[in-house]
């Protein structure tokens, strides 16, 4: 969809990858059939889908007319892209399942679709500022993932057990405002994700004192 220029749709794929992508796993589980394929072609997947997929948009987006720069940051997001899932499948057993380390990479990947999406909503040409804005997140979003900095997982969240109900009210109130205006409130949720963790990084260095 990118490289026929249908950046909307592009960036809507990606969005609908992240859903899959939390449903295969569930699915699986709840069918018995899980596999060892299944999980090295699950991996697969989540590099084209989250990694070579938002790089190749990103750079067909925006980032081509920079030249040198542009074709670097979009190497640099897929090369920590495949570098995640690789470190993320080697300590699966003994990670701390409430915090991911490091930015997952379909939040990365819903950082650059969300700006894409937003820009789009908006009307945004694609000129200077916007371009070095496309720069700077995608590195960013590539550096975060390949980073110590811990992300809430929402893993301890079981909503088949017993739960507060302000869990359950933050659920129909996200989904409420999401239905609003989905591109901008969606490219906002993100945003805040991937700025919470180094927020709870500078909060565990400032106790640790």
């Amino acid at each position: 969809m990118a490289m026929n220029a249908h950046f909307d749709q592009a960036a809507v794929g990606v969005f609908v990858a992240m859903v899959l992508d939390g449903l295969d796993g569930r699915i699986a589980r709840l069918t018995h059939t899980q596999s060892a394929f299944g999980a090295e072609y699950d991996s697969l997947s989540d590099m084209v889908s989250f990694g070579a997929a938002p790089a190749l948009v990103m750079y067909v987006w925006a980032l081509q007319p920079l030249g040198r720069l542009g074709w670097i940051a979009a190497f640099v997001y897929c090369a920590c892209a495949a570098l995640r899932l690789a470190r993320f499948n080697t300590k699966l057993e003994v990670m701390d399942k409430r915090f991911f380390q490091g930015l997952p990479s379909p939040a990365a990947a819903a950082l650059c679709a969300g700006l894409v999406w937003v820009s789009d909503d908006l009307g945004l040409r694609r000129e200077d500022a916007v371009r070095t804005v496309a720069c700077v997140l995608t590195i960013f979003a590539g550096i975060t993932m390949v980073s110590n900095i811990p992300f809430y997982s929402f893993k301890d969240i079981n909503l088949r057990k017993s739960v507060p109900f302000w869990s359950i009210l933050l659920i129909v109130l996200a989904m409420i405002l999401i239905s609003i205006n989905p591109p901008v409130i969606l490219f906002l949720g993100f945003v805040a994700y991937s700025l919470s963790g180094y927020v709870h990084w500078i909060w565990l260095r400032r106790k640790a004192v």
